[in-house]
């Protein structure tokens, strides 16, 4: 994968030295409270990153601005090979009859706030799937903190427009989750702070036609709540599948 955009590159780690960039930049985004020089050696990294392919989007000048990493199964019988189902009980998805990519760990510098590179991240998902013929990506998508006070609108407005199909619905399997489809169904979600407090990947997630699991899983690891996601890639409306393919042309 190599894709050139304006000021912007993105391509798959090449060596180990690559990756060890990806997990710094990660560690950074999702549990570092200080500065990178601070803490030079400080990495986020798990089992999984050997098994997975880590994209990597630099700044001309080399910089390492955003980073995510894909694990690639060939239908839902793998799906309990997943580092989501660490989490979910996924057992559901097993019947899914497609090729399945699982997105993890997707992070942006937090010096770095142009709404382009999410558009790149996902021009070059585009691509993959088009060249590999995927039908379902996933993940997990994740609130900052642990604290759902502040989130209750946008969990909210998961229950009422969001949620996953029955068929696919995942079930609870972590020690530790919020139950928010049960707790909020009394809610009506106001819009403006629902989508205030929606991260920018499960927006993007949820305007594909994505959708969530029906509760909210407490990592206290890494300091964040996070919902499982799916995006089945027929369900993708056509105006929207257009413009992510020119991205990723």
């Amino acid at each position: 994968m190599a894709l050139h955009k304006g000021r912007y590159e993105v391509r798959t780690a090449e060596n180990a030295a690559e990756i060890l960039e990806a997990q710094r930049l990660r560690w950074l985004c999702f549990i570092g409270k200080r500065a990178m020089s601070d803490m030079p050696e400080a990495v986020d990294a798990d089992d999984y990153d050997d098994r997975c392919t880590h994209v990597l989007i630099r700044e001309s000048s080399g910089q390492l601005i955003a980073c995510f990493r894909m694990l690639t199964l060939s239908g839902g019988h793998e799906i309990g090979d997943s580092y989501s189902a660490r989490y979910y009980n996924l057992s559901r998805l097993r019947e899914f009859d497609g090729k399945m990519v699982e997105i993890g760990r997707f992070c942006i510098h937090p010096e770095w706030h142009d709404p382009d590179i999410l558009r790149l991240a996902w021009g070059a998902l585009a691509r993959h799937v088009d060249q590999e013929q995927v039908e379902m990506l996933f993940g997990c998508s994740s609130f900052m903190g642990t604290d759902t006070q502040g989130y209750e609108d946008t969990f909210a407005m998961l229950r009422e427009r969001h949620l996953a199909p029955k068929r696919w619905l995942p079930r609870v399997k972590a020690p530790k989750v919020f139950r928010f489809a049960r707790a909020l169904r009394l809610r009506k979600p106001d819009p403006r702070a629902a989508m205030a407090g929606m991260p920018p990947l499960l927006r993007s997630y949820l305007a594909m036609g994505g959708w969530v699991s029906d509760h909210a899983v407490v990592d206290s690891q890494l300091n964040t709540l996070h919902v499982f996601t799916g995006l089945e890639i027929r369900a993708i409306p056509p105006a929207r599948a257009k413009l992510l393919r020119a991205a990723g042309a």
